[in-house]
């Protein structure tokens, strides 16, 4: 069930929890002050290999359509994974971590959250709001935060059940093959279009938005690369849809294996009343969990695979979080606060197991979940902006109308 109060459900004293804050403030200033050379080379690595690996899918389909089939196939192949593996390094490890403001620091004009626009289907614009905002200020808060099942799924027990529900199964599966789209229309916030609750005005100019971005996509992978290929258009078309999939499943399997596996908790609104700097932190450990991997595979992740520290510090450099994440870890382990990591794969068990148990009506199911006081029901849809509790509308690590840590 959620929680409402964090701090009371971790036992943890005020000034334990103050403390917890200072000490998380203090790893925050450290890294801030120790910025420099080595982390921007750093990025500026990935994007050309990101690049060359990019141009590598590209020039490869290209120059396997005049080959007969024997030869053209594997390299066909091999073009579509360097393409997919080049997207998902684009939208992972550079466009999220880009336009969450990590690399700003540097004053480099195209390496910066106000001008990067990603390889997907949602406008930066869009995403930075829907994301950088919403998601990260009010993480896992029922009614707040639609990164709970997207607006399609029910991944909370306190989320009210319909017959709709019955096809998550189905839903899941399609959401994980269109997720790029899905993301697209993420922040429209569909369930207030449906209520009429949406403003015309806004939601014509999200429209145009995402019509215009979503254009270019299609155009893109579908019509001007497969041109260049000539006779060949329909293989290099379904080898763009390759890479596209391949990048759409794997970044819905790394978003869903950081918020919904056994150990991400949810909170009601009630944890957000007077909500200090601290406890933001502490919500942020319990709303959260890591995935274990080499050092190529957290990479390739945008390093979400370290889902705590990108939540605690979304504006640091992701290359940074490796280091980081034990001395997090421990100080979880000092004052008994879960640190939840595991395998990918178990985790995505866990994550399959919820959706297909919450497709049901909660009295056919048991509750997974660590019990609390707490019970309550959550309607369908989110809270528009100006009925959510005010929060700074850019990442600092934390915003809030409350009071602030000591």
């Amino acid at each position: 069930m959620a929680i409402s109060d964090v701090a009371a459900y971790a036992h943890l004293t005020d000034d334990e929890v103050e403390q917890i804050g200072r000490e998380l403030d203090a790893l925050r200033r450290e890294v801030e002050e120790s910025r420099g050379a080595k982390d921007a080379a750093y990025i500026n690595r990935v994007i050309r290999t990101q690049r060359w690996m990019a141009a590598a899918g590209r020039i490869g389909m290209i120059a396997a359509a005049p080959l007969d089939k024997k030869a053209r196939r594997p390299l066909q192949a091999m073009s579509m994974v360097s393409l997919g593996l080049a997207k998902i390094l684009e939208n992972m490890e550079i466009g999220h971590n880009v336009m969450h403001g990590q690399w700003d620091w540097m004053n480099d004009p195209e390496i910066h959250s106000s001008t990067w626009e990603w390889d997907t289907g949602q406008p930066a614009e869009q995403w930075k709001h829907s994301h950088n905002y919403i998601h990260h200020q009010f993480t896992n808060v029922l009614g707040y935060d639609n990164d709970i099942g997207y607006g399609v799924l029910r991944m909370a027990r306190e989320q009210q059940w319909h017959p709709v529900n019955l096809g998550q199964p189905v839903y899941n599966a399609l959401l994980a093959a269109l997720f790029q789209w899905g993301v697209a229309l993420h922040d429209l916030d569909l369930e207030a279009i449906r209520k009429g609750t949406k403003d015309p005005k806004e939601m014509k100019r999200q429209l145009r938005q995402i019509v215009h971005k979503g254009r270019n996509q299609i155009l893109k992978d579908y019509v001007l690369y497969p041109a260049l290929t000539g006779p060949r258009w329909k293989e290099t078309m379904a080898a763009n849809a390759g890479a596209n999939l391949m990048r759409n499943f794997w970044a819905y399997l790394i978003i869903f294996c950081g918020h919904f596996p056994d150990g991400a908790l949810h909170f009601t609104e009630e944890e957000l009343e007077n909500e200090t700097r601290a406890e933001w932190y502490l919500r942020q450990i319990y709303g959260t969990a890591n995935s274990e991997g080499g050092p190529l595979r957290h990479i390739m992740s945008g390093n979400l695979g370290y889902q705590i520290e990108h939540h605690l510090y979304p504006d640091l450099p992701s290359n940074r979080y490796a280091k980081i994440a034990p001395r997090v870890r421990a100080l979880c382990e000092k004052y008994d606060i879960p640190y939840t990591t595991g395998p990918l794969h178990r985790q995505y068990g866990q994550v399959l197991r919820v959706i297909m148990k919450l497709s049901l009506p909660n009295r056919m199911t048991s509750d997974d979940k660590p019990p609390t006081d707490t019970h309550v029901e959550v309607a369908h849809g989110r809270r528009a902006d100006e009925q959510r509790q005010s929060r700074r509308r850019e990442l600092g690590g934390w915003s809030g109308a409350g009071r602030a840590s000591a």
